[in-house]
């Protein structure tokens, strides 16, 4: 009895190994294909100024300098979405060493590596009401769900507003995700 029982333990511990073998295999194997980003956000500051904040994580960056912020938009693929930013930045308006996430309606994840510099003033084909700009390049560097594995390069044409408080984005690119 008890030989029957380690070979039905050895025989399940197999058809399993199989069976998560099969899984991950099947999305290794899975193909990318590329997709047009277009995406629009309202962005709502939560903190601007100096990392005082409970838990500072830019002492050690650009300079004790922190913005959050969290948006809601639209756009394509991802649909309706949120996302929030958590970044540092220096008194020249550089920013990085940022956590920034957009989540889909359904849940599902991008993570983004974002950096750059927000300019003081507007450029000629700007409104009137912008009062500073950024266009930087940021990369998609995975996600959960439908967008596990995504990368992509976005570039933003970005600004902020003397009509109102919030920052305004456009987003667009390729993303490249799995079939």
């Amino acid at each position: 009895m008890n030989c029957l029982k380690n070979l039905f333990s050895v025989v399940t511990a197999l058809v399993l190994s199989l069976l998560f073998m099969n899984c991950n295999t099947t999305k290794q194997n899975q193909k990318m294909h590329s997709v047009d980003f277009d995406a629009t956000c309202l962005g709502e500051y939560k903190y601007a100024g100096p990392d005082t904040l409970p838990n500072p994580r830019c002492t050690d960056t650009l300079t004790a300098w922190r913005a959050i912020v969290d948006c809601n938009g639209e756009g394509t693929p991802v649909g309706k979405f949120t996302v929030h930013f958590d970044f540092c930045g220096d008194t020249a308006g550089h920013y990085g060493n940022a956590i920034a996430v957009l989540v889909a309606e359904n849940g599902d994840s991008l993570f983004m590596d974002v950096s750059g510099q927000v300019i003081e003033g507007r450029l000629e084909e700007h409104p009137d009401y912008v009062i500073s700009w950024w266009r930087d390049e940021f990369t998609i560097t995975g996600g959960t769900g439908v967008y596990e594995g995504a990368t992509g390069v976005l570039a933003s044409d970005d600004y902020n507003s003397s009509e109102d408080p919030y920052s305004h984005h456009r987003w667009t690119g390729k993303l490249s995700m799995r079939e």
